[in-house]
Protein backbone atom coordinates (compact mmCIF):
# COMPACT_ATOMS: atom_id res chain seq x y z
CA UNK A 1 0.00 0.00 0.00
CA UNK A 2 2.89 2.39 0.68
CA UNK A 3 4.32 2.51 -2.87
CA UNK A 4 0.84 2.47 -4.41
CA UNK A 5 -0.25 5.43 -2.26
CA UNK A 6 2.85 7.39 -3.32
CA UNK A 7 2.17 6.69 -7.00
CA UNK A 8 -1.49 7.72 -6.72
CA UNK A 9 -0.39 10.89 -4.97
CA UNK A 10 2.02 11.65 -7.81
CA UNK A 11 -0.77 11.30 -10.38
CA UNK A 12 -2.97 13.79 -8.53
CA UNK A 13 -0.20 16.33 -8.02
CA UNK A 14 0.98 15.83 -11.61
CA UNK A 15 -2.36 16.99 -13.02
CA UNK A 16 -2.34 20.25 -11.08
CA UNK A 17 -0.03 22.19 -13.42
CA UNK A 18 -2.33 21.64 -16.39
CA UNK A 19 -5.47 22.50 -14.42
CA UNK A 20 -3.75 25.60 -13.07
CA UNK A 21 -2.85 26.69 -16.61
CA UNK A 22 -6.44 26.16 -17.73
CA UNK A 23 -7.74 28.19 -14.78
CA UNK A 24 -5.30 31.02 -15.56
CA UNK A 25 -6.64 31.09 -19.12
CA UNK A 26 -10.15 31.52 -17.70
CA UNK A 27 -9.18 34.52 -15.59
CA UNK A 28 -8.27 32.99 -12.23
CA UNK A 29 -5.56 34.90 -10.36
CA UNK A 30 -2.84 33.26 -8.29
CA UNK A 31 -4.27 34.48 -4.95
CA UNK A 32 -7.75 33.26 -5.83
CA UNK A 33 -6.37 29.94 -7.02
CA UNK A 34 -4.50 29.27 -3.78
CA UNK A 35 -7.31 30.46 -1.49
CA UNK A 36 -10.01 28.36 -3.16
CA UNK A 37 -7.73 25.35 -3.50
CA UNK A 38 -6.74 25.12 0.15
CA UNK A 39 -10.00 26.51 1.53
CA UNK A 40 -12.21 23.99 -0.25
CA UNK A 41 -9.78 21.15 0.43
CA UNK A 42 -9.70 22.09 4.12
CA UNK A 43 -13.49 22.07 4.40
CA UNK A 44 -13.74 18.64 2.76
CA UNK A 45 -10.94 17.12 4.86
CA UNK A 46 -12.18 18.56 8.17
CA UNK A 47 -15.70 17.31 7.48
CA UNK A 48 -14.38 13.85 6.59
CA UNK A 49 -12.06 13.67 9.61
CA UNK A 50 -14.73 14.94 12.01
CA UNK A 51 -17.35 12.51 10.72
CA UNK A 52 -14.98 9.60 11.37
CA UNK A 53 -13.77 10.89 14.74
CA UNK A 54 -10.16 11.19 13.59
CA UNK A 55 -9.41 14.70 14.85
CA UNK A 56 -9.52 13.73 18.52
CA UNK A 57 -6.46 11.51 18.08
CA UNK A 58 -4.21 14.47 17.22
CA UNK A 59 -1.91 15.77 19.93
CA UNK A 60 -1.34 19.48 20.47
CA UNK A 61 2.20 19.19 19.12
CA UNK A 62 0.96 17.45 15.98
CA UNK A 63 -1.65 20.15 15.40
CA UNK A 64 0.96 22.92 15.72
CA UNK A 65 3.31 21.07 13.36
CA UNK A 66 0.54 20.58 10.79
CA UNK A 67 -0.52 24.24 10.97
CA UNK A 68 3.07 25.39 10.38
CA UNK A 69 3.60 22.90 7.57
CA UNK A 70 0.48 24.16 5.82
CA UNK A 71 0.67 27.84 6.70
CA UNK A 72 4.37 28.23 5.90
CA UNK A 73 5.72 25.30 3.92
CA UNK A 74 2.80 24.34 1.69
CA UNK A 75 1.78 27.91 0.89
CA UNK A 76 5.37 28.82 -0.01
CA UNK A 77 5.85 25.71 -2.17
CA UNK A 78 2.55 26.12 -3.98
CA UNK A 79 3.10 29.84 -4.52
CA UNK A 80 6.56 29.31 -6.01
CA UNK A 81 5.41 26.43 -8.21
CA UNK A 82 2.34 28.21 -9.55
CA UNK A 83 4.28 31.44 -10.08
CA UNK A 84 6.80 29.54 -12.18
CA UNK A 85 3.99 28.50 -14.53
CA UNK A 86 3.62 32.15 -15.53
CA UNK A 87 7.16 32.22 -16.93
CA UNK A 88 7.78 28.77 -18.45
CA UNK A 89 5.76 25.82 -19.73
CA UNK A 90 4.21 23.37 -17.32
CA UNK A 91 6.47 20.60 -18.64
CA UNK A 92 9.67 22.46 -17.83
CA UNK A 93 8.40 23.51 -14.39
CA UNK A 94 7.59 19.89 -13.57
CA UNK A 95 10.98 18.61 -14.69
CA UNK A 96 12.91 21.21 -12.69
CA UNK A 97 10.70 20.69 -9.64
CA UNK A 98 11.19 16.93 -9.73
CA UNK A 99 14.77 17.32 -8.49
CA UNK A 100 13.30 17.46 -4.95
CA UNK A 101 13.67 13.68 -4.43
CA UNK A 102 17.42 14.15 -4.80
CA UNK A 103 17.38 16.96 -2.25
CA UNK A 104 15.38 14.77 0.13
CA UNK A 105 17.79 11.88 -0.31
CA UNK A 106 20.87 14.04 0.26
CA UNK A 107 19.31 15.76 3.28
CA UNK A 108 18.25 12.45 4.83
CA UNK A 109 21.78 11.07 4.45
CA UNK A 110 23.49 14.24 5.74
CA UNK A 111 21.25 14.30 8.82
CA UNK A 112 21.91 10.56 9.35
CA UNK A 113 18.26 9.69 9.08
CA UNK A 114 19.10 7.26 6.28
CA UNK A 115 22.29 5.56 5.12
CA UNK A 116 24.20 6.37 1.97
CA UNK A 117 24.62 3.58 -0.56
CA UNK A 118 26.09 3.00 -3.98
CA UNK A 119 22.62 2.92 -5.51
CA UNK A 120 21.71 6.31 -4.09
CA UNK A 121 24.98 7.92 -5.17
CA UNK A 122 24.41 6.55 -8.68
CA UNK A 123 20.83 7.81 -8.65
CA UNK A 124 22.02 11.25 -7.61
CA UNK A 125 24.53 11.39 -10.46
CA UNK A 126 22.04 10.21 -13.08
CA UNK A 127 19.40 12.68 -11.93
CA UNK A 128 21.79 15.64 -11.84
CA UNK A 129 22.76 14.91 -15.45
CA UNK A 130 19.06 14.80 -16.28
CA UNK A 131 18.31 18.16 -14.67
CA UNK A 132 21.24 19.72 -16.56
CA UNK A 133 19.91 18.35 -19.85
CA UNK A 134 16.41 19.67 -19.10
CA UNK A 135 17.66 23.18 -18.43
CA UNK A 136 20.28 23.16 -21.17
CA UNK A 137 17.84 21.84 -23.76
CA UNK A 138 15.17 24.45 -23.09
CA UNK A 139 14.67 26.50 -26.23
CA UNK A 140 13.23 29.41 -24.25
CA UNK A 141 15.16 29.12 -21.00
CA UNK A 142 13.85 31.54 -18.40
CA UNK A 143 16.05 31.95 -15.31
CA UNK A 144 13.21 33.42 -13.22
CA UNK A 145 10.81 30.58 -13.94
CA UNK A 146 13.49 27.95 -13.39
CA UNK A 147 14.59 29.58 -10.12
CA UNK A 148 10.99 29.64 -8.87
CA UNK A 149 10.52 25.96 -9.75
CA UNK A 150 13.78 25.04 -8.01
CA UNK A 151 12.79 27.11 -4.98
CA UNK A 152 9.55 25.15 -4.80
CA UNK A 153 11.60 21.94 -4.80
CA UNK A 154 13.76 23.20 -1.92
CA UNK A 155 10.73 24.16 0.18
CA UNK A 156 9.02 20.85 -0.57
CA UNK A 157 12.14 19.01 0.59
CA UNK A 158 11.82 20.58 4.02
CA UNK A 159 8.09 19.85 4.01
CA UNK A 160 8.72 16.14 3.40
CA UNK A 161 11.47 15.84 6.00
CA UNK A 162 9.31 17.49 8.65
CA UNK A 163 6.28 15.41 7.70
CA UNK A 164 8.28 12.19 7.99
CA UNK A 165 8.74 12.83 11.72
CA UNK A 166 5.00 13.00 12.35
CA UNK A 167 3.00 9.91 13.25
CA UNK A 168 -0.67 10.79 12.95
CA UNK A 169 -3.84 9.85 11.14
CA UNK A 170 -3.29 10.95 7.52
CA UNK A 171 -6.78 12.39 6.94
CA UNK A 172 -6.82 14.37 10.20
CA UNK A 173 -3.27 15.58 9.67
CA UNK A 174 -3.96 16.61 6.07
CA UNK A 175 -7.07 18.50 7.24
CA UNK A 176 -5.04 20.59 9.68
CA UNK A 177 -2.33 21.19 7.06
CA UNK A 178 -4.91 22.63 4.65
CA UNK A 179 -6.45 24.71 7.45
CA UNK A 180 -3.01 26.16 8.19
CA UNK A 181 -2.54 27.06 4.55
CA UNK A 182 -6.01 28.62 4.37
CA UNK A 183 -5.35 30.65 7.52
CA UNK A 184 -2.16 32.13 6.05
CA UNK A 185 -3.92 32.99 2.80
CA UNK A 186 -6.85 34.62 4.62
CA UNK A 187 -4.45 36.68 6.73
CA UNK A 188 -2.68 37.78 3.56
CA UNK A 189 -6.01 38.68 1.97
CA UNK A 190 -6.94 40.79 5.00
CA UNK A 191 -3.89 42.92 4.33
CA UNK A 192 -3.84 42.91 0.54
CA UNK A 193 -7.57 42.59 -0.08
CA UNK A 194 -9.65 39.56 -1.00
CA UNK A 195 -9.00 38.15 -4.48
CA UNK A 196 -11.65 38.39 -7.16
CA UNK A 197 -13.86 35.29 -6.89
CA UNK A 198 -16.45 36.42 -9.46
CA UNK A 199 -15.34 33.73 -11.87
CA UNK A 200 -16.92 31.97 -14.82
CA UNK A 201 -18.50 28.52 -14.23
CA UNK A 202 -15.72 26.79 -16.17
CA UNK A 203 -13.09 28.48 -14.00
CA UNK A 204 -14.84 27.16 -10.90
CA UNK A 205 -14.84 23.69 -12.45
CA UNK A 206 -11.03 23.80 -12.70
CA UNK A 207 -10.76 25.03 -9.12
CA UNK A 208 -13.02 22.29 -7.73
CA UNK A 209 -11.04 19.66 -9.62
CA UNK A 210 -7.78 21.09 -8.27
CA UNK A 211 -9.11 21.07 -4.70
CA UNK A 212 -10.43 17.51 -4.81
CA UNK A 213 -8.30 15.59 -7.33
CA UNK A 214 -5.03 17.52 -6.93
CA UNK A 215 -5.13 18.39 -3.23
CA UNK A 216 -7.43 16.28 -1.02
CA UNK A 217 -6.74 12.88 -2.58
CA UNK A 218 -2.98 13.22 -3.20
CA UNK A 219 -2.23 14.78 0.20
CA UNK A 220 -3.90 11.87 2.01
CA UNK A 221 -2.22 9.34 -0.27
CA UNK A 222 1.20 10.95 0.21
CA UNK A 223 1.05 10.92 4.00
CA UNK A 224 -0.11 7.29 3.94
CA UNK A 225 2.77 6.34 1.65
CA UNK A 226 5.34 8.46 3.50
CA UNK A 227 4.61 6.71 6.80
CA UNK A 228 5.14 3.30 5.23
CA UNK A 229 8.15 3.70 2.95
CA UNK A 230 10.12 6.66 4.37
CA UNK A 231 11.08 10.03 2.86
CA UNK A 232 13.62 8.96 0.22
CA UNK A 233 11.53 6.17 -1.28
CA UNK A 234 8.34 8.27 -1.12
CA UNK A 235 9.96 11.17 -2.93
CA UNK A 236 11.56 8.94 -5.55
CA UNK A 237 8.28 7.17 -6.28
CA UNK A 238 6.78 10.63 -6.67
CA UNK A 239 8.91 11.04 -9.79
CA UNK A 240 5.87 9.74 -11.62
CA UNK A 241 4.50 13.27 -11.11
CA UNK A 242 6.50 14.97 -13.92
CA UNK A 243 5.59 12.13 -16.29
CA UNK A 244 1.91 12.84 -15.64
CA UNK A 245 2.46 16.59 -15.98
CA UNK A 246 4.42 16.33 -19.23
CA UNK A 247 1.95 13.86 -20.73
CA UNK A 248 -1.14 15.82 -19.77
CA UNK A 249 0.46 19.10 -20.90
CA UNK A 250 1.18 17.58 -24.29
CA UNK A 251 -2.37 16.24 -24.64
CA UNK A 252 -4.28 19.23 -23.26
CA UNK A 253 -2.04 22.26 -23.82
CA UNK A 254 -0.15 21.10 -26.88
CA UNK A 255 3.25 21.57 -25.20
CA UNK A 256 6.23 19.70 -26.61
CA UNK A 257 9.69 18.93 -25.28
CA UNK A 258 12.91 19.01 -27.25
CA UNK A 259 15.02 15.86 -27.62
CA UNK A 260 17.53 16.97 -24.95
CA UNK A 261 14.71 17.65 -22.50
CA UNK A 262 13.19 14.25 -23.20
CA UNK A 263 16.58 12.64 -22.55
CA UNK A 264 17.00 14.67 -19.38
CA UNK A 265 13.56 13.75 -18.09
CA UNK A 266 14.31 10.09 -18.78
CA UNK A 267 17.51 10.36 -16.74
CA UNK A 268 15.69 11.90 -13.79
CA UNK A 269 13.03 9.21 -13.85
CA UNK A 270 15.65 6.49 -14.25
CA UNK A 271 17.19 7.62 -10.97
CA UNK A 272 14.15 6.19 -9.19
CA UNK A 273 14.71 2.83 -10.86
CA UNK A 274 18.40 2.88 -9.92
CA UNK A 275 17.46 3.20 -6.27
CA UNK A 276 14.47 0.88 -6.22
CA UNK A 277 15.43 -2.01 -8.48
CA UNK A 278 18.10 -3.75 -6.33
CA UNK A 279 16.35 -3.27 -2.99
CA UNK A 280 13.68 -5.47 -1.51
CA UNK A 281 12.47 -4.97 2.02
CA UNK A 282 10.12 -7.09 4.09
CA UNK A 283 8.39 -5.16 6.83
CA UNK A 284 6.66 -6.49 9.91
CA UNK A 285 2.98 -5.78 10.14
CA UNK A 286 1.89 -3.61 13.05
CA UNK A 287 -1.56 -3.87 14.66
CA UNK A 288 -1.94 -0.11 14.23
CA UNK A 289 -0.98 -0.36 10.56
CA UNK A 290 -3.59 -3.09 10.05
CA UNK A 291 -6.14 -0.75 11.60
CA UNK A 292 -5.30 1.92 9.05
CA UNK A 293 -2.84 4.06 11.02
CA UNK A 294 0.33 5.29 9.27
CA UNK A 295 2.94 3.59 11.44
CA UNK A 296 6.60 3.42 10.39
CA UNK A 297 8.03 -0.02 11.25
CA UNK A 298 11.69 -0.95 10.99
CA UNK A 299 12.43 -3.53 8.28
CA UNK A 300 12.74 -7.08 9.51
CA UNK A 301 15.29 -7.95 6.83
CA UNK A 302 16.82 -6.13 3.92
CA UNK A 303 17.92 -7.95 0.78
CA UNK A 304 19.93 -6.59 -2.12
Amino acid sequence: MGPLACLLSAVGFGLMAVLASLSYDDGVGLDAFLLVRFGLAGVVLVALAQAQGRLRHLTRRTVVTALLMGGVGYVAQAGLYLSALRFVDASQVALVFCCYPLLVMVSAVLTRRERASGRRVAALGVALVGVALVLGGAGSFDPVGSALAFGAAVVYTGYILVGDRVRADPIAFAAVVCCGATGTLLASSAVRGLPDLALAPRAWLWLVLVALACTVAPIIAFFVGLARVGPSVASLLSLLEPVVTVGSAALVLGEALGPWQVAGGACVLASAAVVQWPARARRRRSPLAVAGWPVQVEPATIEG
